[in-house]
């Protein structure tokens, strides 16, 4: 994969008989001068666009800048297939240099989608300067004060040896400021009562526990309370101590 990103990044051929070779590129507008090629700044690969700003009463450009960032790596609508069988990409945008589409062979093209695949276990957003987690200054530019020198770390780690190590917010954090549900909060007598005890993700033990509430109370188990499938054709597998349903659809 590591081979895959870099000639991704590079504009390179990764696979195939011209293996390190540059794409084949078409430049219909001619080159931009670099100084004049708006408000962009590269430094040690690192490229920062400070053209596009938002004041405190437009409130529809974070909207729009956020539905930009959340949208799909590859346009459909800009791909298509020439009459040699290649893959051609139109850009939204034509490079400095004039470029306006992009040229793949089939396979080339696989692999430059692969690059684009995540690692699994792996931050999608890193931070570089004083936006990184161990950065001396990280606490002073963002707004929860994370990070080293945090005036709310201050009273933790006075009296300890141990350094400071950055923290990532536990499951019950991460329901509550995404969802807006609050585990700890008892849904009988709404006080903060809830200790947490574990996180169980595996399907056998979550389906033994399920059948043994099932004993004292009304059934709660997923085979009872299911929502219908739609399919009549929807394989199920039996295992050992669970119920494997396929085809069935989530939002239902």
């Amino acid at each position: 994969m590591l081979h895959l990103q870099a000639a991704s990044v590079n504009y390179r051929i990764a696979v195939g008989k011209d293996i390190g070779k540059k794409v084949f590129t078409l430049q219909t507008l001619p080159a931009q001068d670099e100084d004049n090629y708006g408000q962009l700044a590269q430094i040690d690969g690192f490229s920062l666009h400070a053209g596009v700003f938002a004041d405190t009463h437009q409130a529809q450009k974070p909207e729009r800048l956020c539905r930009y960032i959340a949208r799909p790596a590859v346009s459909e609508k800009r791909l298509s297939l020439t009459a040699t069988g290649n893959i051609r990409y139109e850009l939204k945008t034509p490079y400095k240099d004039g470029t306006t589409h992009v040229f793949f062979s089939p396979f080339d093209f696989i692999s430059k989608l692969a690059a684009l695949v995540p690692p699994p276990r792996l931050n999608l957003t890193r931070f570089y300067g004083v936006f990184a987690p161990n950065s001396n200054v990280r606490a002073r530019v963002t707004a929860s004060q994370r990070g080293k020198n945090s005036p709310r770390l201050a009273e933790d780690l006075k009296d300890s040896d141990k350094p400071y190590h950055a923290r990532s917010m536990s499951w019950a954090q991460r329901l509550k400021r995404v969802f807006n549900i609050d585990i700890t909060i008892c849904e009988a007598c709404e006080s903060n009562n809830v200790k947490i005890i574990a996180c169980i993700t595996e399907p056998a033990i979550i389906n033994k526990i399920l059948m043994y509430l099932d004993k004292d109370g009304p059934p709660i188990t997923a085979n009872t309370c299911r929502a219908p499938p739609l399919f009549e054709s929807a394989q199920i597998t039996v295992g050992d101590d669970y119920t494997i349903e396929r085809d069935f659809d989530f939002g239902a």
